[in-house]
């Protein structure tokens, strides 16, 4: 159930926290989710009683019994987004509310407590508030912030959800996901695995999905590719999304993205890029496509561009597709024009140096 009580926070501030020279070497190449910040952010759950115990602790370890629910049947969930820091000082996060409605959308098909959305902003801001130095000012990078929940009731029974959880936020810098500009990706397409079926869990962002797409993801690494295309469970010949990423088509000035059927993430940068469309007077649609309308479509020219989305690298292009029975180029097999003015225009607006005309920018400080 949701609850709507206002919490507070209590905040313990570490007294071991990196020195600026420690933080300052992380931060010079920081990579990603390598390294975190020095406090965490953590609201028990029980049943009955609702969310309680909200705090801001040094960063640490946790202590679970083996017995802990989550260890045994997975009942957890994440997100994902990021803090910016703007040329004037200013730090700031894009769309939290749009993470925070989508966090409680899986909560629900995980059968978890929901959190009130304000409490799940709140959670991000006294982390980044706290951490705020641990914010890059190089260009490109950016604050990862990871929210989570996770079940805590201690037993083995599998009739009944937990009655226990724990939210948390923790922070991590990021570097620039392409090192030396923006480069295009090859992906495989996966015939043999299925990500999500009608009725599953492939519109939650829970961390099963990304364990079982392991072995797909090794393959195309094997078959020399960068990233796995996901296809429907039923005939394995429409494309769904790319690894953690959404898909876009783009015929000339018409994007394309696979309909959001229950079986794949409604990614926000996928949400977003479809407003923007209308803004850089693109017409954007959801729809299906084949691997066979696929290939056809970049053989006759038709289909200029593909291009993946997502929080960790924004956009980025596809260049090459590979199959168990066939292969082919997209495009040049460089990034396009449109590919390369979306994402402009989206890392503009996040890094404040382009107009946020839909009031995605959220202030922290």
């Amino acid at each position: 159930m949701t609850t709507s009580q206002k919490l507070s926070f209590d905040v313990q501030l570490s007294d071991h926290a990196r020195t600026a020279a420690e933080r300052e070497a992380v931060l010079a190449s920081p990579g990603f989710g390598k390294a975190f910040t020095d406090h965490m952010v953590s609201i028990d759950y029980t049943e009955g009683t609702g969310w309680h115990d909200a705090r801001l602790t040094p960063y640490g370890p946790l202590t679970l019994d083996p017995a802990t629910s989550v260890f045994h049947y997975a009942q957890e969930l994440f997100e994902g987004l990021k803090a910016y820091r703007h040329a004037n000082g200013s730090i700031v996060t894009f769309r939290p509310y749009a993470n925070a409605a989508r966090f409680n959308q899986s909560c629900l098909r995980m059968a978890m407590p929901e959190l009130p959305e304000d409490t799940f902003v709140e959670a991000l801001e006294l982390l980044v508030q706290a951490d705020r130095d641990w914010v890059p000012t190089t260009e490109g990078h950016s604050l990862y912030l990871r929210p989570f929940i996770i079940a805590t009731q201690v037993g083995l029974g599998v009739n009944y959800p937990s009655e226990n959880y724990r939210f948390m936020v923790i922070a991590s810098p990021a570097a620039s996901y392409f090192s030396g500009g923006v480069k295009p990706v090859s992906v495989w397409l996966s015939t043999e695995y299925t990500r999500a079926a009608p009725g599953g869990t492939g519109a939650a962002k829970c961390g099963g999905n990304y364990a079982g797409a392991f072995v797909a993801q090794r393959e195309a690494v094997a078959q020399g590719c960068d990233q796995v295309v996901w296809l429907d469970s039923h005939e394995h010949r429409y494309v769904e999304e790319m690894g953690g990423m959404n898909l876009f088509f783009v015929y000339g000035d018409r994007l394309l993205t696979p309909a959001l059927t229950g079986t794949l993430l409604p990614g926000i940068t996928r949400e977003s890029i479809l407003t923007l469309a209308g803004d850089l007077g693109l017409k954007a649609e959801e729809g299906r496509l084949s691997i066979e309308e696929w290939q056809a479509g970049c053989e006759s020219g038709e289909l200029t561009e593909v291009f993946a989305c997502g929080t960790a690298a924004v956009v980025t292009p596809v260049g090459s597709v590979k199959g168990a029975d066939r292969a082919w180029t997209v495009g040049d097999g460089t990034p396009g024009p449109v590919t390369m003015r979306i994402r402009d225009e989206l890392v503009g607006i996040q890094y404040g140096t382009r107009p946020d005309p839909h009031s995605w920018i959220h202030k922290i400080s």
